[in-house]
């Protein structure tokens, strides 16, 4: 999609003349530079787009991205999208963190209003309490869902399922999850889809083998350790997500483990490093863009009346050396 930021280099203007330029509302500017840029657009295909107009016209042109933390990679590469997104639509995105609390989300989304927002995405959304910002300002929710609002995901349970389905495909039957919070939408479809996919292979699930409560690599590693010191161990493990899947990695490797001579693994994600461990992590790939431009879509709607609905993207599993067939005794 040609964006108001092509047709700006292409003109050599910033963006607000292009803009202004643009906007039908103004009276319409004969100088050579407004040419410049009409030609510039024509050139390039570009269609003015009426939702990111009005967005812009309410307010501020700021988008407001609340999520737990930026030091988990996932946010970080979902916020960067996100704001890639919003530039190019003419928006600006800023930033807040909670550390997954409640209360702190409410002091964000407070400071955000107070900054003249004009919409908010949030990745905090938690199945135990509803997400419900202040009105007027409009908000959906990106990658996790509390069930009520318009929220753009990935399937969560699809992605599981393929994780699953992967290791039972290799000959493991013992296969452990290390899951993560269960407020967290994310986490709890990951384990249904753990469950589904078991099911369907006709393996038994044995309870005993589901530990971790965080997306954590120090939970992964709690985790980890719960279930490999074992007499009867795992002899694969899905984690819910990469940090608690490189957790996983150092509990088995504390052991005196080998991945994946003696323990295949998968996490989910696909964060940049995991491909470059020492021994790179099979692992489930959500399609962050595609999850961020559904987000904004969803707010650039929000103001219309429309019932809430929700976006799915569909989640890749990429294997790689952190899995391999059984090992028969």
């Amino acid at each position: 999609m040609v964006t108001i930021l092509d047709v700006a280099r292409a003109a050599g203007v910033s963006k607000s003349t292009v803009s202004r330029v643009l906007d039908e509302r103004l009276p319409r500017s004969t100088s050579a530079t407004a040419e410049r840029v009409r030609q510039a657009a024509a050139d390039l295909g570009y269609v003015r787009d009426p939702l990111a107009a009005g967005l812009r016209r309410a307010g501020t042109s700021t988008v407001g991205v609340i999520v737990p933390r930026l030091t988990d990679t996932v946010m970080a590469m979902l916020y960067e999208e996100i704001a890639r997104a919003c530039g190019s639509r003419g928006l600006f995105a800023i930033v807040a963190t909670t550390e997954d609390d409640p209360d702190a989300e409410h002091v964000a989304v407070q400071s955000l209003r107070r900054r003249r927002v004009d919409g908010l995405i949030l990745t905090t959304a938690r199945l135990d309490a509803p997400t419900e910002p202040e009105r007027p300002v409009p908000h959906v929710l990106a990658l996790r869902t509390d069930g009520v609002s318009s929220a753009s995901v990935g399937d969560d349970r699809l992605g599981a399922h393929l994780a699953t389905r992967h290791l039972v495909d290799l000959g493991h039957r013992r296969i452990a999850l290390v899951g993560g919070p269960r407020y967290a939408s994310s986490a709890r479809n990951r384990q249904e889809g753990f469950r589904s996919a078991l099911a369907e292979s006709g393996v038994p699930v044995d309870e005993a083998l589901i530990a971790g409560d965080s997306f954590s690599m120090e939970a992964g590693e709690a985790a980890g350790r719960t279930l490999l010191d074992r007499p009867d161990r795992p002899t694969a493990v899905f984690a819910v997500n990469d940090n608690t899947a490189i957790g996983v990695m150092a509990a088995a490797h504390a052991l005196g483990l080998r991945i994946p001579d003696d323990l295949s693994l998968v996490g989910y994600n696909d964060i940049p490093v995991v491909s470059r461990l020492p021994v790179p992590l099979t692992t489930v790939r959500v399609p962050f863009q595609q999850v961020a431009a559904g987000a904004l879509e969803l707010l650039l709607e929000a103001g219309r009346d429309r019932s809430p609905r929700t976006l799915v993207a569909t989640p890749t599993l990429i294997p790689r050396r952190s899995t391999a067939p059984v090992q028969r005794v």
